[in-house]
């Protein structure tokens, strides 16, 4: 599914990169490339789930035969600064809160096989280093590469409820990469973007009362981000 995700997302941009390059040279917002900052906000979809890893005795248990984690759908609505380092990079800040779901699948031998939903709501910084292409009339190609440092509103690391069925740390820190394209319109800049961003800390919590913590032992987020942003 997502690899289907991302080939719509390219054969979108590559339609609408032709388009661009067909229309009149006429070059929109020339003085933006000698901007020093500039801001803009960004919106978008994403796909998440957690990378599982068991212990080593989770063979020889009979507690669970099978835990995963699969794609969950979310949406995020942020902001983003830009800052010119010189004509082919940029250095950008993205605070975005970001709404993600990370479905898990269990079945054991005496556990009824079900999906349970695990909501995250991040406070999502990411810190990334963008390198442009020339600009091609009102067209630009880049990447991007960079970190981000993740904060979980919704973490139950220090809950004491006890209908918990796993409990999550609120910190991670991570990797990112991705590509995107901007179009430059009469008075705003258009930006599709598509990014992977990989958590590098364990965000789960060890609890021993919970017979799931018990077979788990990391828990990494990983996710796939659409974004749509419009600059100024």
């Amino acid at each position: 599914m997502k690899l289907k995700l991302v080939g719509i997302f390219w054969m979108l941009c590559m339609a609408c990169t032709s388009s661009f390059a067909q229309r009149s040279i006429k070059l929109n917002m020339e003085e933006h490339d000698a901007k020093l900052y500039y801001f803009g906000i960004n919106f978008g979809y994403n796909q998440a789930a957690y990378r599982i890893s068991h212990p080593q005795n989770f063979t020889t248990t009979d507690t669970f035969y099978d835990i995963q984690s699969r794609w969950g759908s979310g949406f995020h609505l942020g902001l983003l600064g830009t800052l010119r380092l010189n004509s082919f990079v940029d250095l950008r800040l993205v605070p975005t809160l970001l709404f993600a779901n990370k479905p898990i699948y269990m079945t054991g031998a005496n556990i009824t096989t079900e999906t349970k939903n695990r909501e995250s709501i991040y406070m999502h910084l990411p810190l990334q280093f963008k390198f442009k292409s020339d600009r091609i009339n009102n067209f630009r190609f880049y990447a991007i590469a960079g970190g981000k440092f993740d904060y979980d509103l919704s973490a139950n690391a220090k809950s004491r409820r006890t209908d918990e069925f796993i409990k999550i740390k609120p910190f991670d820190m991570g990797a990112e990469l991705g590509f995107g394209f901007d179009f430059f319109f009469s008075n705003f800049i258009l930006t599709p973007e598509i990014k992977l961003s990989q958590g590098l800390m364990n965000a789960h919590f060890k609890d021993s009362d919970l017979k799931l913590s018990n077979s788990i032992d990391q828990m990494r987020s990983r996710m796939i981000i659409f974004s749509i942003m419009l600059q100024s």
